[in-house]
């Protein structure tokens, strides 16, 4: 059990697209009868921050999706590509985020946010990053690992920076335990669905993989920081801690706060369906 689990837990770091999610929807909307959000700009907003490309590359995370188990996608034979591109569908996880959105989003907050990234500066940050999303994960992390080791080398303050903007986006450091939950609640569904036999139950599954959390953890701040080394290696210092002071702005916060927790919705929600359609497949494996 504990090999698989370790196994399972170094492959889901770019399975989860190293997102820093929160568990639930917090209390961001409503203070003080601030006014929601139309559809309209909700869907602008989605676009000119750059969201709807982080949405859609939940998608990219299908083919890899069976590792979390211990399996391989040609476990499940020629039907897997399909199953992956229905379940993982673009649109139906857009209308969902875009859903909640409407329904949280208060309006003053999405201008802020919108306020940035419609800058010069804010667009080309939006373009660096959509390309990070969409980019092949073994060449953007070797890519990475080497743009990092140059600027710890050179002792970079860029590297401080890249610190900051995580922390700005998960100031409660609780992505750790967003992407325990999605592991538990996968491993569970697919258990559920006989796609795996499990030996364990809840509780027992969530000790076995806080075994390793330290270890894990560490691994993830080393792969976060890659991942920003290679998604920013062509701006400035100055535009960086522009970058930076603007991630670190209230407003800006509590706009994240609730954009990862939608990214957490919509990527669990997803992996569930994942887990129940396997189960039509049944490749059996004993944990």
């Amino acid at each position: 059990m504990t090999v698989f689990l370790r196994k399972m837990q170094l492959g889901s770091l770019r399975i989860l697209g190293l997102a820093l999610m929160a568990l639930a929807l917090v209390g961001v909307a409503g203070a003080g009868g601030a006014r929601a959000a139309d559809r309209d700009r909700v869907e602008a907003f989605l676009e000119v921050t750059g969201f709807d490309v982080a949405l859609d590359s939940i998608a990219l995370s299908a083919t890899s999706a069976p590792n979390m188990l211990g399996l391989e996608a040609d476990d499940f034979g020629t039907q897997w590509m399909f199953l992956a591109e229905s379940v993982f569908d673009t649109e139906l996880m857009r209308k969902r985020a875009t859903d909640i959105l409407e329904a949280t989003l208060e309006d003053d907050l999405l201008a802020h946010a919108a306020g940035f990234y419609a800058t010069d500066l804010g667009q080309r940050l939006v373009v660096a990053e959509n390309e990070a999303h969409l980019a092949d994960d073994d060449a953007k992390y070797a890519e990475g690992a080497e743009l990092l080791a140059v600027l710890e080398e050179n002792d970079d303050p860029r590297i401080d920076l890249f610190r900051r903007m995580g922390h700005a986006i998960d100031p409660n450091d609780i992505g750790m335990q967003a992407m325990t939950e999605i592991q538990v609640r996968f491993i569970l569904a697919a258990s559920y669905a006989g796609v795996i036999s499990l030996r364990v139950d809840e509780d027992g599954l969530r000790a076995a993989l806080a075994e390793n959390a330290d270890e894990v953890a560490k691994e993830v701040e080393v792969s976060s920081l890659q991942n920003a080394a290679y998604t920013y290696k062509d701006f400035t210092f100055e535009e960086l801690k522009t970058y930076t002071e603007a991630l670190e702005e209230p407003d800006m916060m509590t706009v994240y706060e609730l954009m990862n927790a939608v990214h957490f919705e919509v990527m669990s929600n997803r992996f569930e369906a994942l887990a129940l359609r396997l189960g039509q497949m049944q490749p059996e494996q004993e944990l």
